[in-house]
C-alpha cells in the first residue's frame, strides 16, 4: 500500500520533475517555517533591543531634565556670592592706571611732599590730648588760626575736663564766639568734657571706638587725636585732603569714609599720619581750592590735574600762602622745626 501511492500519482500523468516540484513545494514550507520559528526570537530580541534604547533614552531624559533643573541652582549660588563680594574689591583708578602703577605714583608724591614739607605738623596749638580734642572740635567751619587765637583764653579758664564740664554755657559761648557756630560748639565741648569726666576718669581715651562716642567727635577728629596725641596711625580726611587725592586721581570717591578706605590701601599704616600732614600742608599752601598754583608746584609732573590753576611761574608764585609765600603760619606756638625752616608764628587774636 505504501508503494501504490506513488504509482497512482504516476498514472495521473504527473512526471518525475513534477514529483520533485511537489516535493520541493512541500519542503519549502518546512524551510520557510524554520526561519519563521527562529524569527520569533529575533522579533523578540529586536523588540527588546528597540525597547532598551527607549528605556535608556527615557532614563537619560529624566537625568537630563533633573540636571537642567539642578544646573541653574548650582550656577546661581556662586553668582550670588560674587555679587556680595564685588563691593569689597578695589575699583580701577580713575586715571586708568593699574593698581601697581597708582601705588608707585602715590608713594612718590608722598616722598616728594616729605622733602618739600619736612616740618609738616598738626596746625592746632595743644599741650595735651584734652586740648587737642577740644581744638579739633572747634576747628569745624573755621580756620586753625582762628581756633589757635581762641583756645588760650578757653584753656586758661577751664584747664581740665572737670572744669569745662561744669562751666556756665553762656561764658563759654562768649569765649568761642570768634570761631563761628559758637552755641553748637559750646554744647559739644561741654558735653565731651562731661563724658570724659563720667566715663573715662577725666582722661582722653586712646581708642577710636571710644573717641567717636564723645559729643562732636567723628572719625576725622578721632584720627587727629590718635595720630598726634597717641602716636597711633590714622588718616585725617578733611576738605584739603579730599580735594587733593581726587585731583591726583588716587580715588574717585566723594564720601570721606570711602576716600579713607581707598587711600589707606595705597600706603602702609605707618605712613598715614604724616601723609595726612603732607597733603594738608600742600593743599593750604599751593594746591588751593579755587586757584591752584600749578606753575609753582614741585609735584606738577606727577599731577594729572596740572593746568587747572595758574601755570605761569611768576603769577603762580604770587598765589603761595603761609611760609611758602613769606607769611605767618597758623600756629601761635609752632614746632621748632617749622621755625628753623623759615616759618613764622601766627599773631594772637588781640594783635593788630
Amino acid at each position: 500500500m505504501k508503494k501504490a501511492a506513488p504509482a497512482r500519482t504516476a498514472a495521473d500523468g504527473k512526471s518525475a520533475p513534477a514529483r520533485k516540484t511537489a516535493t520541493a513545494k512541500k519542503s519549502a514550507p518546512l524551510k520557510t517555517s524554520a526561519p519563521a520559528k527562529t524569527s520569533a526570537p529575533a522579533k523578540k530580541s529586536a523588540v527588546a533591543k528597540a525597547a532598551a534604547p527607549a528605556k535608556a533614552t527615557s532614563t537619560a531624559a529624566k537625568k537630563a531634565a533633573s540636571a537642567k533643573k539642578a544646573a541653574p541652582a548650582k550656577k546661581t549660588a556662586p553668582a550670588k556670592k560674587a555679587a556680595k563680594s564685588a563691593p569689597a574689591k578695589t575699583s580701577a583708578p580713575p586715571s586708568g592706571e593699574s593698581h601697581t602703577a597708582l601705588v608707585r605714583r602715590a608713594r612718590r608724591i608722598n616722598r616728594e611732599l616729605a622733602e618739600i614739607y619736612p616740618y609738616a605738623h598738626p596746625e592746632l596749638d595743644f599741650e595735651n590730648p584734652f586740648q587737642l580734642v577740644v581744638a579739633t572740635v572747634l576747628s569745624a567751619q573755621t580756620t586753625d588760626l582762628r581756633v589757635n587765637q581762641t583756645t588760650p583764653a578757653l584753656f586758661a579758664k577751664y584747664p581740665t575736663p572737670e572744669d569745662l564740664a561744669v562751666a556756665n554755657p553762656e561764658e563759654v559761648e562768649e569765649i568761642l564766639r570768634p570761631t563761628g557756630f559758637f552755641r553748637a560748639k559750646t554744647k559739644s565741648v561741654i558735653g565731651l568734657s562731661k563724658a570724659l569726666t563720667e566715663q573715662f576718669g577725666g582722661e582722653v581715651p586712646g581708642r577710636l571706638e571710644d573717641l567717636v562716642k564723645l559729643p562732636g567727635v567723628g572719625r576725622k577728629t578721632a584720627f587727629v587725636v590718635l595720630g598726634n596725641a597717641f602716636g597711633r596711625p590714622g588718616l585725617t580726611v578733611d576738605t584739603h585732603f579730599q580735594r587733593l587725592v581726587r585731583r591726583w586721581q588716587w580715588t574717585g570717591a566723594t564720601e570721606p569714609d570711602k576716600i579713607e578706605a581707598a587711600v589707606a590701601e595705597l600706603f602702609p599704616a605707618s605712613d598715614w599720619t604724616m601723609l595726612s600732614h603732607h597733603v594738608i600742608f600742600h593743599g593750604r599752601r599751593i594746591c588751593h581750592a579755587r586757584k591752584p598754583a600749578c606753575g609753582a608746584c614741585p609735584i606738577a609732573p606727577l599731577c594729572p590735574a596740572y593746568g587747572e590753576g595758574e601755570t605761569d611761574p611768576e603769577k603762580a608764585r604770587k598765589l603761595l600762602k603761609y611760609e611758602k609765600g613769606g607769611f605767618p603760619g597758623q600756629r601761635l606756638n609752632p614746632p621748632q622745626s617749622y621755625l628753623d625752616a623759615g616759618g613764622k608764628p601766627a599773631q594772637p587774636l588781640a594783635a593788630g
